[in-house]
């Protein structure tokens, strides 16, 4: 009797052996990239995103932080605000395109002549007053002038300076760093420009160039 040799095994069942591993392993390979791909895009998305005075990043050599998206300090007034219903501007910053009745009132009367208001000249109620800076900056000078009233000069980012005269009681000095709304001192009457009574001159100048306060504030 012949023994009977054993089956080599089907095609078709090497082909069913092939297909039960093959396909979960490429199923997994799709879903890492996949994954792979949601989790950089996160990441970047994350990175990328921008942020209030987010840090952009350190520098190794010397280990400062840059800040980024700083939000712009814009001018406020050289009094409290708390005072402005109080406020009074006397002389008006004089303005060659102005009407001829605020021309007239940015024109100062000194020594028998005319001299042109540089700035605006504000009171509250003729009673002295807290003078705080208007923006936030250096301070590039204190000229003490018992005539005309003493003066603060302080500079800004972009070229400007504010300028604050007939101040007394002075806070701050030459080369020092002062914040926005930081108290100066305190109004002042002077023998230059006396009629006005108690107040401060309040000048802008951009890039050197006097300019209208009224340019930058809503008084």
């Amino acid at each position: 009797m012949r023994e009977e040799k054993p089956k080599a095994p089907s095609q078709k069942n090497k082909s069913a052996k092939t297909k039960s591993w093959f396909w979960p392993v490429v199923y997994s390979g799709i879903a890492i990239v996949f994954v792979g791909m949601i989790w950089g895009y996160n990441a970047f998305m994350k990175d990328d995103a921008p942020g209030f005075a987010d840090v952009a990043g350190n520098d190794p050599k010397d280990g400062l932080t840059v800040e980024t998206n700083a939000v712009k300090e814009m001018p406020k007034y050289p009094f409290p605000e708390a005072l402005i219903d109080d406020v009074a501007i006397l002389q008006d910053y004089y303005d060659v395109d102005a009407e001829e009745a605020m021309r007239e009132s940015a024109m100062l009367v000194f020594d028998q002549q005319y001299v042109m208001n540089t700035g605006v000249t504000i009171s509250v109620q003729g009673k002295p007053f807290e003078v705080v800076a208007s923006l936030s900056g250096t301070v590039d000078d204190v000229v003490l002038d018992p005539f005309k009233g003493d003066e603060i000069i302080l500079s800004h980012a972009d070229g400007l300076k504010t300028i604050y005269r007939s101040v007394s009681g002075i806070l701050v000095k030459k080369g020092e760093e002062v914040d926005q709304g930081q108290a100066l001192g305190t109004a002042a009457e002077n023998d230059w420009n006396s009629t006005v009574g108690i107040h401060i001159n309040f000048e802008v100048q951009k890039d050197g160039v006097v300019v209208n306060p009224r340019s930058y504030l809503a008084f």
